[in-house]
C-alpha cells in the first residue's frame, strides 16, 4: 500500500467526527432525493398499471338524458375507438346510525358484460364479497374507501331516496374504480360523506324512469387522435339532450387530483434534496479547504518524495469521494425508510390495484453520480491550492494575513470589549468561510420552515372555507330545484335557526377566443351563511348587476373587471347572455363565477327555484333535525360541514403533520452539521492562536468565548436570512406546485418562525457544547510545537 493511501485512511479517522455529519447531510439530501422519487414513480406505475389494466376511458360527458340510440352516432365520430354508455344519479343515503345522512352516487353497472368478463371501459376490481345479481332485492358494490370510512361490510343495509322513493340497498361487496380513484360530489373528495354505489343496470334505470336512456358517456380514443376535435363533436352532438361538457382524462376530477398529488410529489423530491446537497458541499469545500492549510508541510514532503500535483490533488479528491460515497450509501438505506414511510402515508389514499415500494436503479444512479460530481466540484478549491504549492513554499508556514481595522473596529471605536472585537474581525477578514456558514445555517431555517408552514397553510384553509366562506353548518341539496318557499318550511325543522335559499348553475364563459366552463352561484343579498370571500379582504358583498369572477377563472379567460364576458347555461333553456365582469375577488381554489341570486333567476328566466339550501342548526338539536332531513324525500344530498372538516383534518394533520416532523428532524441535522463543521473548521486554524493564549494566562472560559462567540455572531447573522429564505422557499413550493384550480397564499405564523429559530439556536448550542470538549482537552505544547 502506498504511503499517500496510509495518510488518507489517517486522515479519515482522525477527522471522522467531522466526516460523518457532512454524510449525514449528504445521505439526507440522496435519501430525500430517492426516497421521494421512488414513491413518486411507485406511484405513477401503480396508476398507470391501475388506468391501463382497468381501461379508463379518455373522455367523460355528464348530460341530463339521452337515447341509448344515439350511442351510434358517438361513436361514428372521427376519432372514437369505443364508448360506453351508463347512467348515474346522486342520492341521499340514511346508514341507519343518528348521524347525518350521506350522498351516494348510483351508477348503473352491466351484470351480463360482468358475468362474461367484458366490463368494457372503466372496470371494477372487486376487492371484497361478491357481484351484485339481478332480483327483487337492490343489490350493490361500494367503493372501498367510502365502505372503510363508514365501517360498511358485505351483509349491510342502507336506505336510499332513489326518485323520490325510498329504497333498501343491500351491500354485496366493495370494488374500486379507475374513474372514482378520488370520489366527490362536485367539492374536495371526501369519502365519509360521499361513496360510489354500484348497482344492477336493468334496475337503476327502472328506478330512475330511464329505461333505454343514459345520462353519461365515456369514451376511448384512437392513438393519434384529436382529444379536443372529439370534444368538440361531442358537445355538438349532445348539447339538445343538456350536456355539461365533456371533458378530457386530465380534467376528469379524480384523476385531476390524482396527477396534482403527483406533481406535488415530484416538486417536493427535487427542491429540497438539492438544498441538502448543496449545503453538503459547502461543507466539504471547506473541509478541504483546512485540509490543504494545515498539512503544507506534508505536502512538501510528498512532493520531494516525488508524488507529482496529479497524485496529491487525487489524494484529495479521494477524500471527497469517499465522505460522499458514505453519504450515498447512508442515503440509501434512508431513502427505503423514507420512501416506505411516505408510501404508507399514501397508501390509504390512492385506492390502486396494487402499490408496492420500488427504487428505480436509474434515480439511484443519477443521485449517485450527481452527488460524487458535487463532491469533486466542491473540492476544486482545494485541488487547485495543492497544485500551485511548490515544495519550499509549503515547507514554510503560511504567511499572515494581512489585518487592518475592520469596519466594525472603526465604527465601535474603545466601546467594545477586546474580546467581541476580536470575534468580529475575525468575522470580517474570513468573508466566504462566513458567508458560508451562514449561508448553511440560514437554508436549514429554510427548510425547516418550508416543511412546517403547510399546517399554517392548512390552518388557514379552514379557516376560510370553513368559517369565512360558509358560516353555515348543513346544505341540503334538491334535484329538481325547490321553490324558494321550501326556505320557510326548513326554518320549522327542530333546531333549524337560519335557513337561506342559494342556487348553482353549470356554465360556459367566453371571452375573446377562450371559454371555460365552470360553476356560477347565485347568493342572495346580505348573505351570512354562505358568503364570497376574497382573501384576504374578507367577505365581498356582490353587486345587484354583473357577475364577479375568481381570480383563477379570470386568469383562465384573460379577463379584468369592466370587460364583457358571454355566459351560456348548461342546462335549462341553455340561454346566452352578455354581462359585464363588476369584480374579480380571489378564492383559494376553483375555478367559480358568482352574482346575485335575483340577477340570475333574471337571466335564467326559468322560475324562482333554489338549487341549495344553507342551515345553521342549534347544536343541541342536531339528533332530531337529522331524523328529519331523513324523512324529507325532496332532498337529494346533504353537505354537513362538521364532518367534512373532521375529514379533511385527519387527513392533512396526519400527512402533513408526518412530513414537517421529517423536514424538521432534517433541519436539525443539517444545522448540527453545519455548525459543528464550522466550529471544527475555526479551532484547526486558530488552535495555536488560542494555545498562546492559555499560556499567556486565559482561563479556558475565556478562550471558549473568543472562538464560539465567532460561531454565535453567525448565527445571528443566519436567523435574519433564514427567515427571508424560509419564506422565500415556502413561495417557490407553492408556486410549483399551483395549478388551474388551486391558488393558496404564503401563510407562515409567528410561531413558525420562532420554531425554526429556537431549533438553529439550540443545533449550535450543541455544537457549542461539543467543539469546547475539544477546546478544554486541547495538548499546549502540541499545538505550540506544530508552528515551531
Amino acid at each position: 500500500m502506498r504511503a499517500i493511501h496510509i495518510k488518507l485512511g489517517r486522515d479519515l479517522w482522525r477527522l471522522r467526527a467531522q466526516v460523518l455529519t457532512i454524510a449525514m447531510v449528504v445521505a439526507i439530501g440522496v435519501g430525500g432525493f430517492v426516497g421521494l422519487f421512488s414513491v413518486h414513480a411507485s406511484l405513477l406505475a401503480a396508476r398507470d398499471h391501475f388506468y391501463t389494466g382497468h381501461r379508463l376511458a379518455d373522455v367523460f360527458v355528464t348530460l341530463k338524458r339521452a337515447p341509448l340510440t344515439l350511442r351510434e352516432r358517438i361513436a361514428d365520430i372521427p376519432g372514437v375507438a369505443e364508448v360506453k354508455t351508463g347512467l348515474a344519479f346522486d342520492a341521499r343515503l340514511d346508514l341507519g346510525d343518528p348521524g347525518p345522512p350521506v350522498t351516494g352516487r348510483f351508477v348503473a353497472l352491466d351484470l351480463a358484460q360482468v358475468q362474461r368478463g367484458q366490463q368494457g371501459l372503466n372496470a371494477l376490481r372487486l376487492r371484497e364479497g361478491r357481484w351484485p345479481e339481478a332480483g327483487t332485492t337492490l343489490e350493490a358494490l361500494v367503493s372501498e374507501a367510502f365502505a372503510k370510512a363508514r365501517g360498511l361490510k358485505p351483509g349491510d343495509r342502507a336506505q336510499a331516496v332513489l326518485n323520490g322513493r325510498l329504497q333498501t340497498v343491500h351491500v354485496v361487496g366493495l370494488a374500486i374504480s379507475p374513474e372514482y380513484v378520488f370520489a366527490s360530489g362536485g367539492a374536495a373528495p371526501d369519502e365519509r360523506s360521499f361513496g360510489i354505489w354500484w348497482t344492477d343496470a336493468r334496475r337503476l334505470g327502472e328506478l330512475l324512469d330511464l329505461q333505454g336512456a343514459f345520462n353519461q358517456a365515456a369514451l376511448r380514443l384512437d392513438a393519434g387522435a384529436s382529444t379536443d376535435a372529439v370534444i368538440t363533436a361531442l358537445d355538438r352532438l349532445l348539447e339538445p339532450y343538456g350536456s355539461l361538457g365533456a371533458v378530457a382524462r386530465a380534467d376528469q376530477l379524480s384523476a385531476r387530483v390524482v396527477d396534482d398529488e403527483l406533481d406535488q410529489l415530484r416538486v417536493m423530491g427535487t427542491v429540497l434534496p438539492a438544498i441538502f446537497l448543496a449545503v453538503a458541499m459547502f461543507i466539504l469545500n471547506g473541509v478541504l479547504a483546512r485540509q490543504v492549510a494545515t498539512q503544507r508541510p506534508q505536502i512538501a514532503a510528498l512532493k520531494a518524495l516525488g508524488y507529482d500535483d496529479a497524485a496529491i490533488g487525487g489524494h484529495y479528491l479521494q477524500f471527497a469521494l469517499v465522505v460522499a460515497a458514505l453519504g450515498v450509501l447512508g442515503g440509501l438505506v434512508l431513502s427505503a425508510v423514507i420512501g416506505r414511510l411516505m408510501l404508507g402515508l399514501y397508501e390509504p389514499v390512492f385506492r390502486f390495484d396494487a402499490l408496492a415500494y420500488r427504487t428505480s436503479l436509474a434515480v439511484v444512479g443519477v443521485s449517485g453520480v450527481f452527488t460524487l460530481l458535487a463532491a469533486a466540484l466542491g473540492t476544486w478549491t482545494a485541488i487547485r491550492a495543492v497544485v500551485r504549492l511548490r515544495p519550499a513554499q509549503a515547507m514554510l508556514p503560511p504567511a499572515p494575513p494581512h489585518y487592518r481595522r475592520t469596519l466594525l473596529e472603526r465604527l465601535a471605536g474603545r466601546r467594545v470589549r477586546a474580546a467581541l472585537l476580536l470575534v468580529l474581525r475575525d468575522v470580517e477578514h474570513r468573508p466566504w468561510r462566513t458567508a458560508f456558514t451562514v449561508g448553511g445555517v440560514a437554508m436549514a431555517m429554510a427548510l425547516q420552515i418550508s416543511g412546517a408552514f403547510w399546517l399554517d397553510a392548512i390552518a388557514h384553509i379552514v379557516d376560510v372555507q370553513f368559517r369565512q366562506v360558509q358560516p353555515g353548518d348543513v346544505v341540503l341539496h334538491f334535484e329538481p330545484p325547490a321553490n324558494a318557499m321550501v326556505l320557510s318550511e326548513l326554518r320549522r325543522l327542530p333546531g333549524v335557526l337560519q335557513a337561506e335559499g342559494y342556487r348553482s348553475e353549470s356554465v360556459r364563459l367566453h371571452h375573446g377566443a377562450r371559454w371555460k366552463d365552470a360553476g356560477l352561484s347565485g347568493l342572495p343579498a346580505g348573505a351570512r351563511l354562505q358568503r364570497v370571500v376574497d382573501d384576504p379582504r374578507g367577505a365581498v358583498e356582490l353587486p345587484d348587476e354583473g357577475i364577479v369572477l375568481s381570480q383563477l377563472l379570470a386568469r383562465a379567460l384573460d379577463a379584468r373587471a369592466g370587460d364583457t364576458v358571454t355566459l351560456a347555461f348548461r342546462t335549462g333553456h341553455r340561454r346566452q347572455v352578455d354581462l359585464p365582469v363588476v369584480g374579480v375577488v380571489h378564492t383559494l381554489m376553483g375555478q367559480q363565477a358568482f352574482m346575485r341570486l335575483g340577477t340570475l333567476q333574471r337571466i335564467a328566466r326559468d322560475g324562482h327555484g333554489v338549487s341549495e339550501a344553507v342551515l345553521q342548526v342549534e347544536p343541541g338539536e342536531r339528533q332530531a333535525f337529522w331524523a328529519a332531513v331523513k324523512a324529507a324525500p325532496a332532498v337529494r344530498a346533504v353537505f354537513d360541514k362538521r364532518s367534512v372538516q373532521q375529514t379533511f383534518d385527519e387527513r392533512t394533520q396526519h400527512n402533513m403533520g408526518a412530513f414537517s416532523a421529517i423536514l424538521t428532524l432534517f433541519a436539525v441535522a443539517m444545522a448540527v452539521g453545519i455548525t459543528y463543521n464550522a466550529a471544527r473548521i475555526a479551532l484547526s486554524e486558530r488552535a495555536w492562536d488560542l494555545a498562546s493564549l492559555r499560556v499567556l494566562g486565559m482561563t479556558r472560559a475565556e478562550v471558549s468565548v473568543l472562538l464560539l462567540g465567532q460561531l454565535a455572531v453567525e448565527l445571528l447573522l443566519a436567523l435574519p436570512l433564514g427567515l427571508l429564505a424560509g419564506r422565500a422557499l415556502a413561495g417557490l413550493l407553492m408556486h410549483l406546485m399551483s395549478s388551474d384550480n388551486i391558488d393558496f397564499p404564503v401563510i407562515i405564523a409567528t410561531s413558525t418562525y420562532a420554531w425554526a429559530a429556537l431549533i438553529v439556536l439550540a443545533a449550535g448550542a450543541a455544537s457549542a457544547l461539543l467543539v469546547r470538549r475539544h477546546i478544554d482537552r486541547l495538548d499546549l505544547v502540541a499545538v505550540l510545537k506544530v508552528r515551531e
